[in-house]
C-alpha cells in the first residue's frame, strides 16, 4: 500500500543548492537545471527551443526548470529565453557536462532486434503521436514536485541506459522499470489530467498525465487501462495495472517523468530508498 509520506520531500533532496546569477549554470543529460530569474511580483515565462519551461516560486524567487534531453551532448549549450514581466527579454545559457550511463551489449535474433516490416508505418505514426502529447503545456503548475511510487517494488537502475543489440545503438531507456506482479494496481503519482491512453507497439497500454507546466507522467504495459482522455485523477488514484503489453519481456511498470518533452530521471521526485 503506498504512503502519504511519498508526497513529502525536501527540495534539497530534488535539486541541487542554488547557483548564483552570474555562476554559469550547468546540466547534465537526464538531469534538471535550475535558473534563478528574480523576485518580481508575477512570473517570468521562459522556454528552451519554443518549450515552455515550469516555473515556480522557491524561497521568494522564481526559478525555472528545465530537463535536459538525454541526447544533449557533453559540453554543448542549451539557450533559455526569459520574458520578465516587465518587458525586458534575457538569454541565458546552459552548458551541457557529462552523465555516464550503462551500457548493455546483446545478441538476439533477427526478428527479436527489429519490427516486422508491417508495424513500422504504425510505429512512426505513434511515435509522431507521442511527441506531441509529451510537448502539452499548461499554465497551472503541479502544487508539489514530489512524486509517489506508482505501484510498490523494486525500481532497476535502468534510466538513461542504453542497449547495443547486434552492433546496433539503441535510443537510451527514458524511465524507470519497477518491479511488480502482473494485474497490480498502478497509481497516478501525483494529482493531474490524463493526456493520452492508447495502446503502442513498444510501451503497450500507456497512460500520460498532465500534472501542470510541462510536467507530465507516463505509465507504459499496462495490462489494464482505468483512466481516459481528459479525466481528472486524484494522487494515488488507480489508472491502471501492471502487466507486459507492448514489447515487454515480462511484467513491470515503466514508468517515466518529462520535463519540457525531456525525460528525467523518476527517482529525483520520487521518496529516496531506505540505506
Amino acid at each position: 500500500m503506498l504512503r502519504r509520506s511519498f508526497l513529502l520531500l525536501a527540495p534539497a533532496l530534488l535539486f541541487a543548492q542554488p547557483v548564483l546569477a552570474d555562476t554559469p549554470v550547468v546540466g547534465a543529460p537526464g538531469r534538471i537545471a535550475r535558473l534563478r530569474l528574480g523576485k518580481s511580483e508575477q512570473p517570468p515565462k521562459a522556454q528552451i527551443d519554443g518549450r515552455r519551461l515550469l516555473v515556480r516560486k522557491e524561497r521568494g524567487e522564481w526559478v525555472a526548470l528545465a530537463g535536459i534531453p538525454l541526447s544533449a551532448k557533453a559540453a554543448s549549450r542549451l539557450f533559455v529565453d526569459v520574458d520578465h514581466p516587465d518587458g525586458t527579454r534575457e538569454r541565458r545559457r546552459i552548458t551541457v557536462v557529462d552523465r555516464k550511463y550503462s551500457i548493455q551489449y546483446l545478441t538476439v535474433a533477427p526478428d527479436q532486434a527489429d519490427l516486422p516490416a508491417d508495424q513500422v508505418a504504425q510505429y512512426d505514426q505513434e511515435r509522431e503521436h507521442l511527441l506531441k502529447v509529451l510537448r502539452t503545456f499548461s499554465e497551472a503548475g503541479p502544487a508539489s514536485l514530489a512524486l509517489r511510487q506508482p505501484v510498490e517494488g523494486r525500481r532497476s537502475s535502468s534510466f538513461g541506459s542504453r542497449r547495443v543489440i547486434n552492433g546496433m545503438p539503441r535510443s537510451p531507456h527514458g524511465g524507470l522499470d519497477i518491479a511488480a506482479v502482473e494485474g497490480t494496481p498502478v497509481a497516478a503519482a501525483s494529482a493531474g489530467r490524463v493526456i493520452d491512453a492508447a495502446e503502442y507497439v513498444f510501451l503497450g497500454r500507456t497512460v500520460v498525465l498532465d500534472h501542470g507546466q510541462g510536467l507530465l507522467t507516463l505509465y507504459s504495459h499496462l495490462s489494464e487501462i482505468a483512466a481516459k482522455p481528459g479525466d481528472a485523477v486524484a494522487a494515488g488514484a488507480t489508472i491502471g495495472k501492471v502487466g507486459a503489453t507492448g514489447r515487454a519481456t515480462g511484467p513491470h511498470l515503466h514508468f517515466s517523468v518529462y520535463l519540457n518533452a525531456a525525460a528525467v530521471d523518476p527517482a529525483l521526485f520520487l521518496p529516496a530508498l531506505p540505506p
